[in-house]
């Protein structure tokens, strides 16, 4: 996908899990039962509600989120891929990805998510180590976890696996032996995320009573300084802080986000942004998903926020998720969505002094973050659009 055609996605939240794992501040809940029924209807409901407003888009990517999507009965993914086909244009290189965890139950259904049209399935292994995956509240073990990526090789297009680094004691060799152990079953494409207490977590209520410690700042740069050099030794580049992928095999979807492109949100609690007119909106659907169903039944959608995002707010937007990655942010593109010359929109004392500092490149043809910068990219943008 050139750059300057960040696509056109859609996103597809299903909001419930097994259990609810300490880490996570996601929109996840736990239900005894779910109508499968009435929740596919009603996601096909909100889906042709946001399909009158960007009518004639060619859409690029799906992508189910979660909770864990995996737990969908594969009648409904089919169904909502069939319904996307049928209400926009698709692209030629159609992504389709779909979240899944490790255990055998999910496991059983992947032939099914294939028939439906998923081509790609990223699995949410986070560890490779017994006593860690415990800590992490996950339902499988290690062996578990390798067998679910083995038969994702052999059943999709495309798959990723995540895990989660930086986790309390955990050393440098420890932690280059756990990804040389993953690499042994990567493939195209990998994440990795640093381990952070959310608010509103089981973890953070933890760390509050002082069960276990984070790791300090220079030990979680120092992981993550050898993951960067062990990825990019295998082929993977770091194309983006937490993700690193073969050429091409990036995530298109997530790319998507990253560019400041346009997308649908659906499902309790999804986020969407879309412009319509030369204006772009945030939106934002109902949270709670009894509440959120109910909406749907009765309104068409069940849309919470539909906000104008200002010129101001647009920039802030697009390079915050830009300086995620590699390539960086095109200037041209800071300009359109500033409604600026660039050395208007960018406060140019603030600029030059993180140049100086090493955390951000000289612009030619874009904003780019140094790899120090990225490392520490949430003081480079308090710095830069604070």
């Amino acid at each position: 996908m050139p750059v300057s055609s960040p696509g056109f996605g859609i996103y597809i939240h299903w909001p419930f899990c097994r259990s609810k794992c300490p880490y996570c501040d996601f929109n996840s809940h736990v239900r005894e039962r779910i109508d499968h029924a009435r929740w596919r209807s009603a996601l096909l409901g909100e889906l042709e509600h946001y399909a009158r407003d960007t009518e004639g888009r060619t859409v690029t990517s799906i992508f189910f989120g979660g909770g864990t999507p995996s737990l969908m009965e594969p009648e409904t993914v089919a169904a909502l891929i069939a319904r996307v086909r049928e209400l926009w244009p698709v692209a030629g290189d159609f992504e389709i990805t779909l979240e899944a965890n490790p255990t055998s139950a999910e496991i059983d259904t992947f032939r099914a998510f294939r028939a439906a049209g998923v081509n790609r399935v990223s699995l949410g292994v986070q560890s490779l180590v017994a006593d860690d995956l415990q800590f992490l509240g996950r339902q499988h073990d290690a062996a578990q976890a390798l067998a679910a990526v083995q038969m994702a090789a052999g059943t999709f297009d495309r798959f990723s696996f995540d895990l989660i680094y930086a986790r309390p004691k955990q050393t440098l060799e420890q932690w280059r032996q756990e990804l040389d152990r993953a690499l042994a079953f990567a493939a195209g494409h990998i994440s990795l995320y640093q381990l952070t207490i959310e608010p509103g977590t089981q973890f953070e209520q933890a760390v509050a009573r002082g069960d276990f410690r984070v790791l300090d700042e220079e030990r979680a740069a120092e992981l993550y300084e050898a993951t960067v050099e062990r990825l990019g030794a295998a082929g993977l580049a770091d194309y983006e802080i937490s993700n690193f992928a073969k050429a091409g095999e990036e995530s298109r979807h997530n790319l998507t986000y990253w560019r400041y492109g346009d997308y649908v949100g659906i499902g309790p609690g999804a986020h969407g942004r879309l412009t319509l007119g030369g204006d772009k909106f945030a939106t934002r659907q109902h949270r709670a998903p009894e509440a959120w169903l109910d909406l749907v039944e009765r309104d068409g959608h069940a849309t919470r926020q539909r906000d104008l995002v200002l010129h101001t707010e647009r920039l802030n937007e697009m390079v915050m998720m830009g300086l995620r990655l590699k390539e960086g942010v095109l200037l041209a593109r800071i300009e359109a969505e500033a409604a600026l010359p660039f050395t208007q929109a960018i406060d140019q004392t603030r600029l030059k002094r993180l140049i100086d500092g090493g955390f951000l490149a000289p612009p030619g043809d874009r904003l780019v973050a140094t790899p120090s910068g990225r490392q520490r990219l949430d003081a480079v943008l308090a710095a830069l659009i604070a």
